[in-house]
């Protein structure tokens, strides 16, 4: 018992430890690997620590055998652990430098987008003041966006439902009325304009001709009824008074047997869509401001360039589709012929269509195809500016609403700090001083080119013309007399009021007061 009890006795040893004996007790249940893991651990030998067995007073056990452990011994033998972990440590570092960069470029991004936040909150703002102010100043006038947007226009929007605007039958008399320039576009609401449009494809056989079904011919009336603004003069009723003009021309100049009825479709869609979702501001205002249709058509035509793109944005809805029946081939002529005759109405290109019709003119030949492009493109031009082909009654109304959309313009545009045209600004430009300039370089030598091919134009088309010319020259010169006088009756007004006072009075006067 005593012997087998000593065995497994626990185990002491003495160390110096740098000049310090320590007794170390070591269970019984302790291998030497125990022992060595105590003496070479890290964490528990401190750096450069001189170690050796001893008995207890200290002597050393072993003959001047000493035991040294120093720390840089240890560290070799997690070299080669460190090492092979030294690659990923890297690469760690490169990902936390990647993932640091971002964060700062994402941080920055944050910071700028705050910064154009708040400029776009000062712009609107801004805006808001400056359409205050300018409400203020001239009353209701001010309603159109400053600057034209997509976003700001009607939406074309589908139509599956069958079309029920009030139908309006025509009488007889109004179907006779409906082919002369003397037609009065006033009396009509929009219902009836449209049952007049309607009337027209039929008549002329366009919906035979293209094979429309008359309720997609009825969703694309209304599409483009609801795709013109309600600006004074390019609204929905000038778009109805060019459409007829051209239907009047077809009938006065007999050009259903010059031409094909593929061309009068063409002259019949081209009138009826050349002015879609006009905003009330000419083709100079989009230049001058940098809008987003100048930007998008490069300042060529941008106003007309527009007009085609919705005309044919709308065509494109399977439900408003007329031509759906026709063939692709034939559907692409059409597209171009529609747009070649809409960009015509920029009057930027007025010189160069007429000039280049009046080469045509003396020897017109009806079977060439440039020569019939040409007349179309002059036709169109006529029936979008004819307005002073009609009797003064329903002519002069135009004047008042195209001199209010003028000035809505001219206001804007000083507003803007932007060019103003002479002929737009309210304080320069009068009625007949609008008028008589056009009618004279304009109107007259474009209709009388026209009459040396179509002679029985000149009693109902261009004789209205030269009347016209005379009555705004007539009242041009009673503007100036009445200029002239101005001042003198002034003078006369103002002295009259003085001696009246004074209880001095002339002869003149004495007897004006009796």
């Amino acid at each position: 018992m005593g012997s087998s009890s000593s065995s497994y006795a626990p185990k002491t040893v003495y160390l110096d430890v740098d000049g310090k004996v320590q007794k170390v007790v070591f269970s019984r249940h302790c291998s030497p690997c125990d022992i060595k893991e105590l003496l070479c651990s890290s964490s528990n030998v401190p750096r450069n620590t001189a170690i050796m067995m001893v008995d207890p007073e200290g002597f050393p056990k072993i003959n001047k055998c000493t035991v040294m452990y120093y720390k840089e011994d240890m560290f070799q033998n997690v070299l080669s652990q460190v090492a092979d972990q030294f690659s990923r440590a890297f690469r760690i570092n490169e990902l936390k430098t990647e993932v640091t960069n971002r964060l700062a470029m994402l941080e920055k991004r944050v910071e700028l987008e705050g910064l154009k936040v708040v400029e776009i909150g000062k712009c609107k703002n801004d805006l808001k003041k400056l359409r205050d102010e300018m409400t203020s100043r001239g009353g209701s006038r001010v309603n159109c966006p400053c600057k034209y947007n997509f976003d700001d226009g009607k939406k074309v929007t589908p139509r599956r439902d069958v079309p029920k605007y009030p139908k309006y039958t025509l009488s007889q008399d109004t179907i006779e009325s409906l082919k002369k320039p003397t037609f009065d576009v006033w009396h009509w609401e929009h219902n009836e304009m449209l049952s007049c449009l309607e009337y027209m494809y039929h008549d002329l056989g366009l919906v035979k001709e293209f094979s429309m079904n008359p309720i997609t011919l009825k969703r694309w009336l209304l599409a483009i009824q609801e795709n013109y603004r309600s600006n004074p003069f390019h609204n929905f009723r000038h778009c109805f008074c060019v459409s007829q003009m051209m239907y009047g021309m077809i009938h006065l100049c007999n050009l259903q047997e010059k031409m094909t009825q593929t061309d009068m479709g063409i002259l019949m869609t081209a009138a009826v869509c050349h002015d879609l979702d006009h905003p009330g501001y000419n083709n100079t205002y989009q230049i001058n401001a940098r809008t987003e249709l100048a930007v998008r058509y490069n300042d060529i035509s941008p106003l007309e360039n527009h007009h085609c793109a919705v005309a044919f944005q709308i065509l494109s809805l399977p439900e408003c589709n007329i031509f759906a029946n026709v063939d692709p081939e034939a559907y692409k002529q059409i597209r171009q012929a529609i747009i070649t005759l809409i960009l015509a109405t920029d009057m930027a290109r007025h010189g160069e269509i007429l000039d280049s019709f009046k080469q045509k003119v003396d020897n017109f030949d009806f079977t060439n195809e440039e020569h019939v492009t040409c007349l179309k493109m002059v036709l169109i031009k006529c029936c979008d500016i004819s307005n002073e082909v009609r009797p003064t009654e329903v002519a002069e109304p135009w004047v008042d609403c195209l001199l209010e959309e003028y000035f809505m313009q001219s206001d804007r545009e000083k507003s803007e700090g932007l060019p103003v045209a002479p002929f737009m600004d309210r304080d320069k430009v009068t009625k007949p001083t609008a008028q008589i300039g056009f009618i004279k370089f304009v109107l007259i030598p474009m209709f009388e080119t026209v009459m040396k091919l179509f002679p029985q134009i000149e009693e109902i088309m261009v004789q209205p013309l030269r009347d016209s010319r005379d009555h705004y020259e007539e009242l041009k010169q009673i503007d100036d007399a009445m200029t002239e006088v101005e001042p003198i009756l002034s003078i006369w007004v103002l002295s009259y009021i003085l001696n009246s006072r004074l209880g001095k009075k002339t002869k003149e006067e004495k007897r004006y007061d009796q």
